[in-house]
């Protein structure tokens, strides 16, 4: 199974563009993705109480209808704390593109990303839309510019697909994402949409997000907040014609496989992304006795500032992240943990079961200074294990956010 990365590719039926719909002062800024027949869709949603119109409404579609067709974004607002005129808002931007492609309302999920607490340009945007859905191509180059639309702080377009054997059909699944800051695990100021030719049930298809977004998605950090828009969709249209996937059977585990690969390279695209950063970090934590501990530290070492902040210095304190670990909620024996710090030039030990251990910091910084750094914790307690992914902290974070509103 062999992600591509690089050529915006689109399962059958579907189409997209990306345009400007003039909530930005310049970049493109509102994108559409479309499913020519109706598409089983799945969701996940931010954990933050405050949450975004176009969040409310989704998950409130996700309890009711049977299918959608389309997903409108716009980037550059949130749409969020708007009272009742975002929810309004809302509606009519889903009422105005049902009706250009002539579909149910209730058929068009929505999306938002950008400021929060501002209201959206709704004048400028009830014109683009117009002007866009006649654009909307099957091509890569309307999958691209959707891809671009979508971001805010974001330096890169973030982008992964994977074609699968399902019996004796090839069924492609492609994913967009966005997320540079705002960043923390159970969902983050990140959007992503993965769109797949695949035969399956919606209950199915939930349950296959669902596991591949505790992994991936809600296993990042950049900046330890939590947005009100985070939100990731699905839409399968079946146009692969495979047998259909009702059961957990090998197919739904193939499914499964890829959907997890896709989501975990976006979530990496977006920590990697992160604002102002300049290293990806990855922390493993093995021997837990059982998985929700080991998600607790691993979530714990990845969102603690000092541990960013020491790795954008290259300062191999490790004080900071058994700190870390002991706050974190889990259960666990203090006198069994042992730390590595791992990259390209090899690897030290930095504790061993709760202990200092001897290391030579030139070899320690060495490793830190590269541009991926691997952190790994031992628990020596169960079977249990976990990886959570983040970013370091630098000056750029400070500026950037420092005047993002103005």
């Amino acid at each position: 199974m062999k992600l591509e990365t690089k050529k915006y590719i689109l399962p059958k039926g579907f189409k997209s563009i990306g345009f400007h719909g003039k909530i930005k002062e310049l970049n493109s800024d509102m994108a559409v993705l479309f499913s020519e027949t109706p598409s089983v869709f799945a969701g996940v949603f931010t954990q933050n109480i405050v949450k975004a119109a176009c969040v409310n409404r989704n998950k409130e579609i996700l309890t009711k209808a049977k299918s959608v067709n389309a997903i409108l974004v716009n980037s550059g607002n949130a749409n969020a704390c708007t009272g009742k005129k975002g929810e309004e808002d809302n509606e009519k931007l889903a009422d105005n593109l049902a009706l250009l492609l002539k579909i149910e309302k209730e058929s068009v999920l929505t999306a938002s990303t950008g400021v929060i607490g501002v209201n959206l340009p709704m004048d400028n945007i009830l014109k683009a839309i117009p002007n866009a859905v006649p654009q909307l191509t099957s091509k890569s180059e309307g999958f691209q510019s959707a891809g671009r639309a979508i971001l805010t702080t974001d330096l890169n377009e973030k982008y992964a697909s994977v074609v699968i054997k399902l019996g004796d059909k090839d069924v492609l699944i492609s994913g967009i994402a966005k997320g540079s800051g705002m960043i923390h695990p159970n969902m983050a100021t990140m959007l992503g949409f993965i769109l797949t030719d695949a035969n399956i049930s919606q209950n199915l298809l939930q349950k296959a997000l669902a596991y591949a977004a505790n992994k991936t998605f809600n296993m990042i950090s950049v900046d330890g907040d939590t947005s009100t828009n985070d939100m990731v969709l699905v839409m399968a249209n079946g146009k692969a014609e495979n047998i259909a996937i009702k059961e957990d059977d090998d197919n739904f585990k193939l499914l499964v496989k890829a959907l997890f690969n896709i989501s975990k390279h976006l979530a990496k695209s977006i920590v990697r992304d992160g604002e102002g950063a300049t290293k990806l970090i990855e922390v493993e934590v093995n021997g837990c006795t059982n998985l929700i501990d080991a998600q607790k530290i691993a979530k714990s070492v990845i969102g603690s500032s000092l541990v960013k902040t020491a790795i954008f210095g290259g300062d191999p304190n490790w004080g900071r992240i058994i700190a870390a670990i002991g706050y974190s909620g889990a259960e666990f024996d203090p006198e069994k943990v042992s730390i590595y710090f791992q990259g390209a030039p090899g690897y030290v030990c930095v504790m061993q079961n709760g202990e200092p251990h001897h290391f030579d910091a030139g070899s320690a910084e060495a490793i830190l200074k590269q541009k991926d750094v691997f952190i790994t914790i031992n628990m020596d307690s169960g079977n249990y294990t976990s990886t959570a992914w983040g970013c370091d902290l630098s000056y750029d974070y400070v500026k950037i956010n420092a005047d993002y509103h103005t």
